[in-house]
């Protein structure tokens, strides 16, 4: 076919899972024990030729002639000067997180014809306009009453106007249906705008930037589509703004937000998967902003995004916005939920991250009471637990080897403390390629994924010094610890670490001295 068949993939692939799932439901009952992946693997095959040959029979040829109609409807909707008409089904849809589908699914291959033939169209502007958005944000960010919305707008501006991700604004119209209005209007005067002035993109704008915006404007309409960008945050700014400062969303919001993220439960290893429609745009913001956050205090938890549709079974803990909860039950029905309404500062996160360190929190501040007089106090508890690491544990002067024979070195440490038994050093291995241990500051701490807990005897800590590094990645390891922990005993570890890890100077001098007794006084006073 000449036509994108964007909208006949999006009928053919829940069609093909819902095929496959009546297939599976009917047949496996009567499959015999080590046949499953025989019937399963030509079951699928058969299916899916069967599949792609109804596509290309029935489907494509409907969706070509669905497309022909839409194009020449688009067509005379342009002629008429009827286009701004479709900002009133537009944003209410996109709030809904069904821009993607309006976007892809139906303007681009529309927009992808046009411009085949006239060089430009203005399809291709109805959806990514980061304008109507934008205009939101701002009157948050001037407006709002709520000082942790406040707080969280501007950071939201640079995300959705520079970086595309539209998605960061839709739970501020959420929180306040009545917003919705005011990007519909802005939207409407965008359109009729470029209508009136001829303008078009020569290809899709995605994401959603100003800059991939611009970058797919014509350099005849530069102006003019800056003039409409610039007309639709304005308006967009002009009719929120009023809206936002009479809402008064202190209370509903506090009251949402006090028992998200406050009571779960953690373990050693845990997985959080931050979760959005696509798992590409908001959810990978917010888990990167999280994984930065609290590497430090707990490196043994891994932090994921994804698709609420595709989040892994073995999330532990899962992170979304309050229109995917049902999705993400479905997908997860055992992982811990986390329900927040942005990515941002929302206090569901700062609650999460509480609940996530309670005892790296009492174990930090515990220094501080100690310089009030009773830092004599301290010593004999740290000497006491098992978990406190001892010289001999601290190997200085490490020849540079690669990454993974670092790994397997402080593992057989472990092993040979009696820590953990030989095969937690391939679990080691596996969660560095999952996720990378290299904290930050030169220090690198491996350690097992979640499924190693059996091979774990006690808790430990080991570490290596490699004064002239080892390449992790794009950054130099010099300090790598090794660390096993069972229950929660291993975050006095971490904590003892954090602290040691607070002062530049003591890294630099750590990743250098062949003084082991300096390394063990700065891990355990």
């Amino acid at each position: 076919s000449t036509t994108t068949m964007l909208m006949a993939a999006m009928v053919m692939g829940p069609f093909a899972g819902w095929i496959i799932k009546k297939w599976d439901t009917a047949v496996q009952p009567h499959v015999k024990a080590g046949f499953e992946m025989l019937v399963d693997n030509f079951s699928l095959g058969i299916i899916g030729l069967l599949l792609a040959i109804l596509g290309y029979l029935f489907i494509g040829p409907v969706m070509s002639v669905i497309l022909a109609v839409l194009s020449a409807g688009a067509q005379a909707a342009t002629d008429a000067n009827l286009l701004p008409l479709l900002a009133i089904v537009i944003e209410p849809a996109k709030v809904l997180f069904l821009n993607n589908a309006i976007n892809h699914g139906i303007f681009e291959p529309i927009a992808i014809k046009q411009a085949a033939d006239a060089g430009r169209s203005i399809f291709f502007m109805l959806e990514p306009n980061p304008g109507p958005g934008l205009g939101v944000l701002l009157a948050y960010a001037f407006f709002c009453k709520d000082a942790k919305t406040k707080q969280s707008a501007p950071g939201a501006i640079i995300i959705h106007f520079l970086g595309g991700i539209h998605e960061i604004y839709f739970p501020y119209v959420l929180m306040n249906p009545k917003v919705i209005i005011a990007p519909i209007v802005g939207n409407f005067c965008a359109i009729a705008w470029f209508s009136l002035t001829g303008c078009g993109l020569i290809g899709p704008a995605s994401p959603g930037s100003i800059i991939a915006f611009l970058a797919m404007t014509p350099l005849d309409k530069m102006f003019f589509t800056i003039i409409g960008v610039a007309m639709a945050t304005g308006i967009s700014f002009v009719i929120a703004a009023p809206i936002v400062r009479a809402s008064d969303i202190v209370s509903d919001e506090e009251e949402s937000v006090t028992v998200q993220g406050a009571n779960v439960s953690s373990g050693f290893g845990d997985k959080i998967v931050f979760a959005c429609d696509a798992g590409m745009g908001s959810s990978a913001m917010g888990a990167t902003r999280f994984r930065n956050r609290i590497k430090l205090d707990r490196p043994d938890i891994i932090v994921e995004h994804a698709s609420v549709d595709t989040v892994p079974a073995d999330a532990s803990i899962v992170v979304c916005q309050r229109a995917f909860v049902e999705r993400v039950k479905k997908s997860v029905p055992n992982a811990q939920l986390v329900v927040i309404d942005n990515f941002l500062t929302d206090p569901g996160l700062d609650n999460l991250f509480k609940s996530l360190t309670p005892e790296t929190n009492e174990i930090a501040s515990a220094p501080k009471a100690s310089l009030s007089g009773k830092a004599e106090e301290k010593e004999p508890a740290a000497t006491s637990n098992s978990v406190a690491i001892n010289r001999n544990d601290i190997k200085v002067g490490c020849k540079s080897v690669s990454r993974e024979e670092a790994i397997r070195a402080v593992g057989k440490l472990l092993v040979d403390k009696g820590c953990v038994s030989s095969s937690y050093i391939d679990s080691m291995i596996e969660r560095d390629k999952l996720q990378s241990v290299y904290m930050g500051m030169g220090v690198a701490i491996p350690h097992g994924t979640n499924d190693a807990k059996e091979h774990v005897f006690k808790t430990g800590v080991v570490l290596m010094q490699f004064p002239e590094g080892i390449q992790w990645g794009d950054e130099k390891a010099y300090l790598v610890f090794g660390l096993a922990g069972v229950g929660n005993e291993h975050l006095e570890v971490l904590a003892n670490i954090c602290k040691a890890l607070d002062d530049e100077n003591i890294v630099k001098k750590m990743e250098t001295t062949a003084d082991v007794n300096y390394i063990f006084n700065q891990l355990t006073q």
